[in-house]
This record gives C-alpha cells, structure tokens and sequence, in this order.
C-alpha cells in the first residue's frame, strides 16, 4: 500500500471541510441528474472507487479530475477563478503596503531635495 504524503493528512481544517462539502455538491449533482456511479466514473475516465472518495472530499484525487467533475456540472469556468490576481487579498495588502513605504521614501527625498535647493538658492547672489 503506498504511503500517504504528510501534506494530505495535515491538511487545514477548513480544507478538509471545503473539500468534502465540495464532493457532497458533486454526489448530489450526479444523483439530481439521476445517474449512477458507474456511469459517472465511466464520463470521468475513473474507477468507481476513486469517484466515491472524490465524493468523500478525498484530497489525494487528483486536480484533473476535480476540474473534470466540474465540467460535467457546467461549473468548470468557477475553476479558473478560483486564484484569480484581483481577489488575492493577502497580495493587494503587500501591494498597498510596499506602494506606501515607497511613496514615504519619495515624499522624505522629496523634501530633502526641495530644502538643499532652497539653501544653495539662498547663499547664491543675487543676478541683475
């Protein structure tokens, strides 16, 4: 029997509950369309066991057949915003951070650079 990976068994608690709540909507998609486990396997390219444990939210099946199953709910296009950029919030506060120490570095040289032309203007004599 082949070893589990640590990152499967340590998974986040929230994880394991948006991955079996995932394959919860799935089974009940298969079952509204009223069609058998079998027949699901067979249009995903998988053995029905693997079906049951992506039915289980099982992490260790695999990311091509979880965007398969998706496909066949009509819900693949979710899949490609699922990390979208726009919504990385955790980034956009890095952005926003890193844009405002820059522009305090700016506004600081800035100042600096108005107050040592204001001097050399001040000690310059004056032209006629």
């Amino acid at each position: 029997m082949p070893r589990t990976p640590p990152a499967l068994t340590s998974l986040p608690p929230a994880v394991a509950a948006a991955l079996a709540r995932l394959g919860e909507h799935l089974a009940l998609a298969r079952v509204r369309r009223k069609q058998s486990q079998r027949e699901w396997a067979q249009r995903l390219g998988v053995s029905v066991p693997t079906l049951i444990r992506l039915e289980k939210g099982d992490p260790g099946v695999g990311a091509g057949i979880v965007a398969t199953a998706l496909w066949l709910v009509g819900r693949v296009a979710a899949l490609g915003e699922l990390a979208d950029p726009q919504q990385d919030r955790g980034a956009l506060e890095l952005d926003l951070r890193e844009a405002t120490r820059r522009r305090a570095v700016r506004s600081a040289a800035s100042v600096q650079a108005r107050l040592a032309s204001a001097a050399k203007k001040a000690k310059a004599p004056a032209r006629r």
